[in-house]
């Protein structure tokens, strides 16, 4: 006689699903012990990630990974050691359901609480969780449904709100640009209506507004992020809207109300970085971005640039399933090159760099909006099951050859976004600084690669005081 299977057997949870269990613990200003390896003795400044660290209030859980609380961790580099400290973003928000413990505001994919009537007119939370902007004595943390929060650099205390100059409807994305010629800060809201009207934004290098400008897309679109390429700013506005009256009146979140809709084809708009007006546009297939790594204008005045493309907009709902420690949506983003004419925005070619399942592309700061060497970026391990794992594993991407040199971490290792800090006495050589959860050892790492041989061992492996979730995006800031 065969038993009966036991229905009480718990299901295995992936290794990466304990990052998601509590909320973040911030921790004050530490010293951090080295696990292996040493700091690069020219490696001085502070990096900064920003990210999604409390996602629970009370009995209350909200319902999009993008709607957890930001909070930044700061990792400081001196001649006396590395330090680190971890601190949320202390917004009104934050504050008021901190002492409420539960929930009270909508955001992109959480319903207010309350009956109907009690929802409209509810603003949504700005969770400032998504990026950061070192500017001198302060660091904005970003988050592109509204205006940054300015925190103290040295304490990460947080200081309110900064106006930056715009006006009270104007939001600042969480993806701006910096030239690295003139410091120059480019950035973009979007204010919607009965159609988007994207503001689009230039500010001197300590974000004093210097010049605005704006156009309309027509419908609601979901455009994170743009690129600074020579004398343009090149947008992608891909086929996902808004349905705005359910939004409008708290029956649904703003993600479940946006729809994919690839008859609309994907718009590309360019405009003149010095006029903030538009240059061309152009209709093409459709196909959904989050993260482009950057741009150029080549010898022939064509603009070139490389983004993570995917074929539709599935990766919003894998984003819902992430904190639930389960990930049940197949979605593969990979890494493509486009080549474009400034003048008609047409497509003159486009390739994809290779077939692996990757996010979070970036290349230096000092060559931003110009020629790159490499793009390093987060990829899935060569025998990952794409459709349940977070990523787990770093790579560089040689711009000429096209090859990808793997960092590979080991199972059970998740790094975040990979930073590529220039060394100031040697500005060939890059080191990458990531942060890790090695599940194995149940800690967080930060981890220093040599970029130019990612595929060795790490230079050092330093020990975080806390796990640390998994964060969006981050800064250096050179000392």
């Amino acid at each position: 006689m065969v038993a009966a299977p036991n229905q009480n057997l718990a299901v295995t949870k992936p290794a990466w699903s304990k990052l998601f269990e509590q909320p973040a613990e911030p921790f004050a200003l530490t010293n951090l012990d080295v696990l292996a390896g040493s700091v690069p003795k020219n490696l001085r400044g502070t990096l900064f990630r920003n990210g999604p660290g409390q996602l629970t209030r009370g009995d209350d859980r909200m319902g999009h990974w993008f709607d957890g609380d930001g909070v930044i961790l700061g990792v400081y580099f001196t001649d006396e050691g590395v330090k680190a400290q971890y601190r949320y973003v202390e917004t009104q928000y934050f504050q008021e359901e901190s002492a409420a413990d539960k929930l009270l505001y909508p955001n992109y994919g959480t319903v207010a609480p309350g009956k109907v009537w009690q929802r409209w007119g509810k603003p949504a939370k700005n969770s400032a969780n998504t990026s950061v902007l070192p500017l001198g004595d302060r660091l904005l943390a970003l988050w592109e449904g509204g205006k940054p929060h300015a925190l103290d650099v040295a304490t990460l205390e947080t200081l309110g709100e900064e106006t930056l100059g715009l006006a009270k409807n104007d939001t600042f994305s969480a993806h701006h640009k910096i030239d690295p010629v003139t410091g120059e800060i480019y950035n973009f809201g979007t204010v919607f209506g009965k159609d988007a009207t994207f503001q689009v934004y230039k500010f001197d290098n300590q974000a004093k507004l210097l010049k605005r400008g704006q156009f309309t897309v027509k419908g609601l679109p979901l455009t994170h992020d743009f690129v600074l390429a020579g004398d343009y700013l090149i947008f992608s506005i891909c086929p996902v809207r808004l349905q705005p009256f359910p939004a409008l009146f708290g029956l649904k979140s703003v993600s479940d109300c946006l729809q994919w809709q690839p008859e609309l084809g994907t718009e590309i708009i360019i405009l003149n970085r010095h006029t903030l007006e538009i240059v061309s546009c152009s209709k093409n297939d459709p196909w959904f971005q989050w993260h482009f790594t950057n741009g150029f204008v080549n010898e022939y005045d064509e603009i070139e640039l490389e983004m993570v493309r995917f074929n539709d907009f599935a990766s919003n709902q894998q984003f819902v399933e992430i904190p639930r420690g389960s990930i049940q949506t197949y979605t593969k983003g990979t890494l493509w090159h486009y080549r474009i004419d400034p003048k008609t925005a047409k497509i003159l070619d486009s390739f994809q760099v290779g077939d692996r399942s990757c996010e979070f592309p970036i290349t230096l700061d000092s060559q931003t909006g110009q020629h790159w060497d490499k793009t390093f970026i987060g990829i899935h391990r060569d025998e990952s099951d794409i459709g349940h794992e977070l990523i787990n594993g770093i790579a560089c991407v040689d711009q000429k050859t096209k090859e990808y040199t793997v960092a590979d971490l080991g199972a059970g290792h998740y790094p975040s976004e990979p930073i590529p800090v220039q060394n100031p006495d040697n500005p060939k050589q890059t080191w990458i600084l990531t942060v890790v959860f090695n599940a194995p050892a149940n800690r967080s790492e930060l981890r220093i690669y040599d970029g130019d041989r990612l595929s060795d061992k790490p230079i050092c492996i330093l020990a975080l005081p806390k796990i640390i979730p998994p964060s969006f995006h981050g800064k250096w800031q050179p000392a």
